[in-house]
């Protein structure tokens, strides 16, 4: 069984260096602009007009949440029509793939991290936020089953790096190829940074690798993105 996880990751990674042309990773999405990435399975969908998100598997359906958790000390659960309730932040970024790919002025509305945790108050141990997502992965290096990504608190309350929680691009709620209900945009960053599907935030005192570093650990965990490719506007 540990074989055929480690060969479901490698042929997963094989896949990631094809770049656009990869049949599993490489799946247009609606939007034109990019191509979709995604390693999760397809079990689950978000309609944005009901806040529902429905289990592919079992037909049922249950409200969306948004878990703000761990060492903070308020923690909240907040709805999709709560997380839309609260002030609304609208950018245009460039978005970084790691293949080496950009795709500039992308058009992204959601709510600034900083005004998520004005909610939560965190502790001051608290040195990492990290970003669960809904669903489960094709495989589960290290045996972590879901997409997660970890960030400095720090960076995150740094209004240079322009950090936002998206729930639109384009002026329309995300689909569920680029991310719905909520996904974390990264302009700075990598785009496997940019977690999709976001269901909680976890403040930590400890690093949390990610899914692709777990993967493989040459997708460093702050995948900085090289300062030739990051523009001067």
């Amino acid at each position: 069984m540990i074989s055929s996880r480690i060969a479901r990751i490698k042929r997963i990674l094989k896949l990631a260096c094809l770049g656009p042309i990869a049949p599993l990773l490489g799946v247009w999405g609606s939007s034109k602009r990019f191509p979709t990435r995604t390693i999760e399975l397809d079990t689950f969908s978000f309609d944005s007009s009901t806040g529902l998100v429905t289990d592919k598997t079992t037909q049922t359906k249950e409200p969306y949440k948004l878990i703000i958790d761990g060492m903070v000390e308020e923690p909240v659960s907040l709805s999709y029509s709560e997380l839309r309730a609260l002030p609304q932040t609208t950018q245009t970024s460039d978005f970084h793939c790691v293949e080496g790919w950009t795709i500039p002025e992308v058009t992204w509305s959601g709510v600034r991290i900083s005004d998520l945790f004005n909610l939560i108050k965190p502790k001051d141990v608290a040195q990492y936020a990290i970003f669960h997502s809904l669903g489960q992965t094709s495989a589960a290096p290290h045996g972590q089953a879901w997409y997660v990504e970890s960030l400095k608190v720090s960076d995150l309350l740094d209004a240079r790096q322009e950090f936002l929680l998206a729930l639109d691009l384009d002026g329309k709620p995300l689909s569920h190829d680029r991310g719905a209900p909520a996904r974390l945009l990264t302009p700075h960053l990598l785009a496997y940074k940019s977690i999709k599907f976001v269901t909680r935030i976890e403040l930590s005192s400890r690093l949390q690798e990610g899914w692709w570093t777990l993967a493989n650990p040459i997708y460093d965990w702050q995948a900085k993105v090289s300062p030739g490719r990051l523009r001067r506007r």
